[in-house]
């Protein structure tokens, strides 16, 4: 007696995965390029305002104020930036500027640290709230709070001073910082710093050893945040600072504008060079604003 036997058909091994350097198919590659158009749109329409600017600075005065304007001026020249370092009151303007906006930042990036981990490493009463109120104060427009905080700084002596200002930008800059910052400190895994007070360190040992060089790149972009925030501000800067040798660059930059005109040509070379501080610092801190620094550091 013979006996057939039926084998069951072999499962369809599934497709091989995509490898690097394979061809997309068609529909893949139209959409692809077509994001890469709206991309290169998008920076061309961002990028023109700050081009125009550059360049404004570089054409001659009687260029500027003409009809027909290019996309290349006919002549460069410096004068612009020579009339703009020579203005009454540049130097001091300058000074202004980086005492109040370096101080902001400083300070507004220890006490929010402080706070981001206190709020992301201990439970206590009334964290979500102090959470959910960080985040409505952000909300809130700061021109809504402009003449109650004139009339609070005008109660205890802050106008016309440089620390009345820079308490303005810290606090302005400290819901924000303490948002950012938190969630890189709560991604950071507690074994790391349980690890090192088994070595022998304290808590604040532990936070300045191992927790604060892996919360570089949330205060490299919380810096950047606070920094553009101070440097560009007007609106408190002149409210609150009437004094003409305290002003900083962007209410200086009124000085340009007299009965008989405009200025155009130094008003755009002095926003060029305040623009600069600010891409300089984004320069030398960019390297730091990575992510996943911590991944892989704890295993099991």
């Amino acid at each position: 007696m013979s006996t057939s036997t039926s084998t069951a058909p072999a499962p369809v091994p599934p497709p091989p995965p995509a490898v690097a350097g394979q061809k997309l198919r068609p529909d893949r590659k139209k959409s692809r390029g077509l994001y890469d158009v709206l991309g290169l749109l998008f920076a061309v329409v961002m990028a023109f305002p700050v081009y125009w600017l550059v360049i404004s600075s570089l054409r001659p005065n009687h260029e500027i104020r003409s009809y027909d304007q290019t996309l290349w001026p006919s002549s460069l020249t410096f004068d612009n930036f020579a009339r703009a370092v020579e203005q009454p009151n540049f130097g001091t303007a300058v000074q202004s500027s980086l005492i109040v906006s370096v101080t902001a930042v400083v300070g507004g990036m220890i006490i929010a640290t402080l706070a981001a981990l206190a709020i992301g490493r201990f439970r206590f009463f009334g964290r979500r709230a102090l959470l959910m109120v960080l985040i409505l104060v952000q909300m809130l427009p700061p021109t809504a709070m402009l003449i109650p905080i004139y009339a609070q700084l005008n109660a205890i002596g802050g106008l016309d001073e440089y620390w009345g200002l820079i308490i303005v930008y810290l606090v302005s800059t400290l819901p924000f910082a303490i948002i950012m910052i938190r969630g890189f400190v709560v991604n950071i895994p507690v074994e790391l710093e349980e690890s090192a007070m088994v070595d022998g360190c304290t808590r604040m040992g532990a936070f300045r050893r191992v927790i604060f060089p892996l919360l570089a790149p949330g205060l490299a972009a919380a810096s950047i945040f606070a920094l553009v925030n101070a440097w560009n501000e007007y609106l408190f800067a002149y409210i609150l600072i009437n004094d003409n040798s305290k002003y900083t660059l962007n209410v200086w930059l009124m000085t340009f504008t007299t009965e008989r005109g405009t200025d155009y040509g130094a008003l755009m070379a002095s926003s060029t060079l305040i623009a600069l501080p600010v891409v300089v610092f984004f320069m030398i801190i960019q390297k730091k604003m990575a992510t996943g620094l911590t991944s892989g550091a704890v295993k099991g």
